[in-house]
This record gives structure tokens, C-alpha cells and sequence, in this order.
């Protein structure tokens, strides 16, 4: 049977302004001017990730030709590539990704780009899985944690990662496994809503959040899209008097929140613990790791490992204090800007 021809999605006026009408900034290879346009801007282009540090990461990598190394997380597949670069064909990166949607995209662009099964080997799985992938594949000359949300998850809609976005709100890396944050919602009380708020994103009106969403929810009222639950939150903060900094408080206020709701959702930080557990065994003696955090939580979780395993003498060097992204780059990439690196040779 003849394939019909399918349609771009048509837009209003002269610019696209929803995810799935930007046709030009999904296919960087077709539309590289258009792409670099929206990138000098300071802007991430739709479907696309700009990665956080790689001079910083290959400087603490030091990857060697020969070498083997794991990427923990995939995402759009930057850094992968570039490591991969630095084996100059010689060697082997494992990469893992827990995001089945994803995943084949990256895989696909990263063969596209050369790099066959003879160098790469992308493992569906979530990085808490260390210990199993380094039984079977370590140890590891080189490893990197990215625990960033990449831009391509956050900007579709679809995925209900964004509080700027209506859609279903969902929050799972893997929508193919577990609950999604609407779910979660409702098997949560009020009470535990609130802790939950404030253990992973320190929100201080995590009370009064708790308090107007489950108001809501005990009304009959769904929040099962972004903007159900972005209202909610605003709502919440009516507590607050208007000023010209209350806007700038309620875009933040919903930024922890929905980032709170992800790691919950994902189990992020037991992921993060169960990864951190399994480090010594799969890097190899002066195996070298860099990870990349976004929030407190996850940075303390990280630097009390590092240390533990320092006094222990496991590891032979760790970094003292955290490193950031330059003011450069986060004035071109401004979802750099929380960024912090820490690294460790054992």
C-alpha cells in the first residue's frame, strides 16, 4: 500500500510557538541556521538539549584512547558524544537511559553520527541499576551522572514536566512503568504532600500548597493537567501581598514544586543513593567520575559519598567544593545556572 504523505503541523502567524509546530528546531541537521539562531539567543531549541560543562567534565575525565567509561545518563546524548570523541575509536562507552521514548532517538542520532556497537552500547535501564551493569560490563576507566531533566523531556508537553505548559500531569522518565504525578496526588495526604515539598525541593509555603491542593482535591476538583496544578499553587500564594516580585515568587514556587512531584514520582534520590552504593565496585583503581547536580538535595547526597568513600581510602582525590558554569554559559544556556560538579578518582 502507498504511504500517504503526512503534513507538517500548521501554525498561526509567523512564528511557531508550540512544541510540536517548531518542524525546524526538530530536525537540527536539516535546519542547522535556524537551530543557531534560537541557540545565540540564549534559548534551548524545541526537541533539543544543550549540555551543561563539557569542557569542565572531559578536563575531570581525562579519557584516554583504549579506555572503557559509562554515561549513567543518556539524555540527548552530548556528552556521550563527545567522550566518544575523545576515544578516537579506540575503546568502549557503555550509556544507560531509563526514558524508552527517548532513548531510541539518541541511539539513532549517535550511530547516525558514527559511532557504531564496535564503540557504543546503549543499555535501557535506570542508572540505580549500577551494580548489575558493572557486573556485567565494568569496571570503568571513566563515568558520568548528569542527573539534569534534559530540555527535550522538559519542553514537551506532552511529558507534563513544565509548569509553563498545559498537559497531562505526568512527571515520569519512564511513562511506561509506575504512577504519574496526578496518581501520586491522590494516594498522598495532605500531610505528606507537605513533607514531601519540603524534603525535596525545601519549599518554604509547602504548607499552605499542601493545604489548597488537597482543598481542592477533597472538593472534587482534578488536578491531573500542569495547569491544574499550577492555579493550584497560585492560588496558594494569595497569602502573599502583590508586588512586583510576587510574579517572579509564584514562577519559582512552581519550579520547586514540580520538581518535588518528579522526584518523587521517579524516586530520584533513591536512585541517586543506590547508584552512589554501587560506585566503588564498578570503577577501576583510578577510574575517575564526575557528577552533575541540579538541587541541594541531591549535591549533599553526592558530597557526603565522595567523603565517605575519601576517609575510607577508596577514593585518592575528591573535590573540595563544587564547581559551577561559567557566567558565559549560563548567560547562553540559562538552565546551566544551578549546576553544580563534583568529581572523584579512586
Amino acid at each position: 500500500m502507498e504511504q500517504q504523505h503526512k503534513r507538517r503541523v500548521r501554525y498561526s502567524g509567523t512564528h511557531p510557538k508550540r512544541f510540536e509546530e517548531k518542524y525546524k528546531e526538530h530536525d537540527p541537521d536539516k535546519y542547522a541556521d535556524t537551530v543557531a539562531k534560537v541557540i545565540s539567543k540564549g534559548s534551548t531549541p524545541a526537541g533539543m538539549h544543550i549540555s551543561i560543562m563539557v569542557k569542565e567534565i572531559l578536563e575531570i575525565l581525562k579519557i584516554k584512547p583504549g579506555e572503557k567509561g559509562l554515561d549513567a545518563t543518556l539524555g540527548y546524548g552530548g556528552h556521550s558524544r563527545k567522550m566518544l570523541e575523545q576515544l578516537e575509536g579506540n575503546g568502549h562507552l557503555y550509556a544507560l537511559d531509563v526514558d524508552p521514548i527517548e532513548i531510541v532517538k539518541t541511539t539513532e542520532r549517535l550511530r547516525h553520527a558514527g559511532f557504531g556497537e564496535d564503540i557504543l552500547t546503549v543499555i535501557r535501564t535506570n542508572f540505580a541499576n549500577l551494580a548489575q551493569v558493572g557486573s556485567q560490563q565494568g569496571p570503568f576507566d571513566f563515568l558520568l551522572a548528569d542527573l539534569g531533566v534534559s530540555s527535550m523531556q522538559i519542553d514537551n508537553p506532552a511529558r507534563g514536566f513544565s509548569y509553563k505548559l498545559d498537559g497531562p500531569l505526568d512527571l515520569r522518565l519512564d511513562p511506561e512503568h509506575g504512577v504519574s504525578a496526578a496518581e501520586r496526588l491522590r494516594e498522598l495526604t495532605a500531610d505528606e504532600f507537605e513533607g514531601m515539598l519540603i524534603e525535596n525541593s525545601d519549599e518554604p509555603y509547602a504548607s499552605e500548597i499542601a493545604t489548597e491542593v488537597y482543598r481542592r482535591l477533597r472538593r472534587g476538583q482534578r488536578i491531573d493537567t500542569t495547569s491544574a496544578l499550577a492555579e493550584a499553587v497560585e492560588a496558594a500564594l494569595a497569602c502573599v501581598p502583590d508586588s512586583k516580585e510576587k510574579k517572579d515568587l509564584v514562577k519559582k514556587t512552581n519550579q520547586r514544586v514540580f520538581q518535588a512531584l518528579r522526584i518523587d514520582v521517579n524516586s530520584e534520590l533513591e536512585a541517586l543513593e543506590a547508584f552512589l552504593d554501587a560506585l566503588p565496585d564498578v570503577m577501576a583503581p583510578g577510574g575517575r567520575i564526575a557528577i552533575l547536580t541540579f538541587h541541594s538535595g541531591e549535591d549533599r547526597l553526592v558530597k557526603k559519598a565522595f567523603k565517605r568513600y575519601y576517609k575510607e581510602g577508596i577514593f585518592s582525590e575528591i573535590s573540595q567544593d563544587v564547581i559551577r558554569p561559567s557566567a558565559e554559559e549560563c548567560r547562553a544556556n540559562g538552565r546551566a545556572r544551578s549546576t553544580k560538579l563534583r568529581w572523584a578518582v579512586k
